[in-house]
C-alpha cells in the first residue's frame, strides 16, 4: 500500500520505530543528565582545572561532548565563566556551543535523517530541503534566541532534517553569543563576587529572551498565514 505522498506503508512504519528509538535514546539522555544529573559538572572543572595551561581548550572539547550528551548549557557556560572569567570564558563556551551543535546535529543526521524522509515523503522532503537551503541558518540563529528551548535538542532534529553542519556551526556561533555571555558572565560575577556583570548579564538575556519571543511569534504567524 502507498500513501498519497506516495511513501510505502511499510517503509513509514519502518521510519516511526527508528525515529521513535531515536527520540527514546534522547529522552533517557535528558532524563539522566538535565533531570538526575548524572554527571556532575562540578567534578568535571575541577578536572579540567587541572590541566593547566591547557585546560581552556581541554574545556571546549570537553563541555562540546556533555552538550551534546544533553548536559544543560547554562551550566556548562556558568563553569566556563567561573574558571576563566567573562572575557576568556565566553569564547571557551563560544567554541564548545559550536562544537556541541555539530556533534548533536551530525548524530542527528546519521540517525534520523532517512527516517525523515521516508516519513515525509520525496515531495514534502525536497520542499523542505528547499526550505533549508533558503532559510536553514537563519532557522538555526532564530532557535538560539528562543527561551526555553534545549539548543542539543534542536541541533539533533536540524540534523535530522538536513541542515548543512556549516550552517549549524555558523548560526549556532551566532545566534549563542548573546546567551554565551550571559550565563558565563554569571559563573564569574558567582567566582569574583561581581554584582555590576551580574546585572548587565541579566539585562542582556532579557533583551534576547524578548527578541526570540517576539521572532517566535512572527514566525509562527507567518507560518500560519502560509498555511491559510
Amino acid at each position: 500500500m502507498v500513501d498519497p505522498v506516495g511513501v510505502p506503508e511499510t517503509s513509514k512504519r519502518r521510519a516511526l520505530v527508528r525515529l521513535a528509538l531515536v527520540v527514546a535514546v534522547l529522552t533517557v539522555l535528558f532524563y539522566l543528565t538535565a533531570i538526575q544529573q548524572v554527571i556532575d559538572v562540578d567534578s568535571v572543572r575541577r578536572l579540567i582545572e587541572s590541566t593547566g595551561p591547557l585546560a581552556p581548550l581541554t574545556y571546549v572539547v570537553v563541555s562540546a561532548v556533555l552538550g551534546a550528551l544533553l548536559v544543560p548549557g547554562p551550566l556548562l557556560a556558568a563553569g566556563s565563566g567561573f574558571l576563566f572569567g567573562p572575557l576568556l570564558g565566553t569564547l571557551v563556551t563560544l567554541g564548545a556551543t559550536v562544537g556541541s551543535a555539530v556533534i548533536s546535529a551530525y548524530a542527528g543526521r546519521r540517525a534520523g535523517r532517512d527516517s525523515a524522509r521516508a516519513l515525509l515523503g520525496p515531495q514534502r522532503s525536497d520542499r523542505i530541503d528547499g526550505m533549508i537551503q533558503r532559510g536553514g541558518l537563519w532557522a538555526v540563529v532564530g532557535q538560539r534566541f528562543v527561551p526555553g528551548i534545549s539548543d542539543a535538542l534542536a541541533s539533533y532534529t536540524f540534523g535530522a532534517f538536513g541542515v548543512p553542519l556549516w550552517q549549524m556551526a555558523v548560526g549556532a556561533f551566532i545566534g549563542s553569543a548573546p546567551r554565551a555571555f550571559v550565563y558565563t558572565a554569571l559563573g564569574a560575577s558567582i567566582g569574583e563576587f561581581s554584582a555590576p556583570l551580574a546585572y548587565t548579564a541579566i539585562a542582556v538575556w532579557c533583551l534576547t529572551a524578548g527578541v526570540g519571543a517576539f521572532a517566535a511569534h512572527r514566525g509562527w504567524r507567518s507560518w500560519r498565514a502560509s498555511r491559510g
